[in-house]
């Protein structure tokens, strides 16, 4: 039987399709439905039609692919959202769907499921408004912990100004507290991290048997950052797959190296399996 998730993220809402323990495909749908949040607990009005509809089409499409069971769950946007219910409901009005609202513990549980099925090590999932780092040691959970800072927030915030994003992030990255994961093998999931992976490989086009198990040094996150705060927006619309988020990748990137260092992890690689994965494997026991 096949069994869809719809991922309702902080900038892009993401429709996965399984069947048969294997991933079918993605999709995404860049809605910016956290955006200002860092200046108001409110979802806008615009940004809450805009992502609803998304999620709608994105049931639309599950049914019509055949899938048996469709599961949909939200994250940081939704949970820390003043009228977070009322994104449910409309959702619910269109479609009939009901959400599940995860906390940032619940997050960071599905991320590295995803990432790791039963296996040791660790992740970093940089989100639009949410950072999980989730480590496990011996099959058991030894660290868990979600940050409200993202992409979408940094560049809310403070645009593409790196003095005023490294700022911001020191004191968030603080609430950490003081982790060595250099002993952990180190994963990166999330819309920045399959971006840069894409952005290292030239892609123009989302190609996920290419992009994941991509290995990114400490040295070149550091340069994609420089590069992505400061090269031309339009060029780098034009010329790598970050079209409709070159403007908060370099603030993801610059809070990617910044806890890289933190952690004292000086490679990670990237997952392209995560939360939508993790989240199926929650509900339904295997995929």
């Amino acid at each position: 039987m096949k069994i869809s998730a719809i991922d309702i993220g902080s900038n892009s809402v993401r429709l996965a399709t399984f069947e048969g323990g294997k991933t079918l495909y993605k999709r995404l749908c860049t809605t910016r439905l956290g955006e200002g949040l860092n200046k108001t607990p409110v979802l806008s009005p615009e940004a809450l039609e805009r992502t609803a509809l998304a999620v709608n089409d994105f049931y639309k499409q599950a049914l019509e692919d055949g899938a048996g069971k469709i599961y949909a769950f939200a994250t940081a946007a939704v949970r820390t959202a003043t009228n977070g219910c009322d994104f449910l409901k409309r959702v619910k009005e269109l479609c009939g769907l009901d959400i599940c609202v995860l906390s940032g513990e619940e997050e960071a549980e599905c991320g590295i499921l995803g990432a790791l099925g039963s296996s040791d090590g660790g992740i970093i999932d940089i989100g639009g408004a949410s950072t999980e780092i989730t480590l496990r040691k011996s099959g058991k959970t030894v660290y868990a912990k979600s940050v409200n800072i993202g992409a979408v927030r940094l560049f809310d915030s403070a645009k593409r100004d790196r003095a005023a994003l490294q700022s911001i992030i020191d004191e968030k990255v603080a609430e950490y507290g003081k982790i060595d994961a250099s002993n952990f093998k180190m994963y990166a999931i999330g819309g920045t991290a399959t971006r840069l992976a894409s952005v290292k490989h030239k892609l123009t086009e989302y190609a996920p048997e290419i992009t994941d198990g991509t290995v990114l040094s400490l040295a070149e996150v550091d340069k994609l950052a420089t590069w992505l705060l400061t090269e031309d927006v339009e060029h780098i619309k034009s010329t790598t797959i970050c079209a409709q988020s070159s403007e908060i990748m370099g603030g993801g990137t610059l809070l990617l190296s910044t806890i890289m260092r933190a952690l004292n992890v000086s490679v990670v690689t990237v997952s392209e399996s995560d939360n939508l994965e993790g989240f199926i494997i929650f509900k339904e026991g295997k995929l």
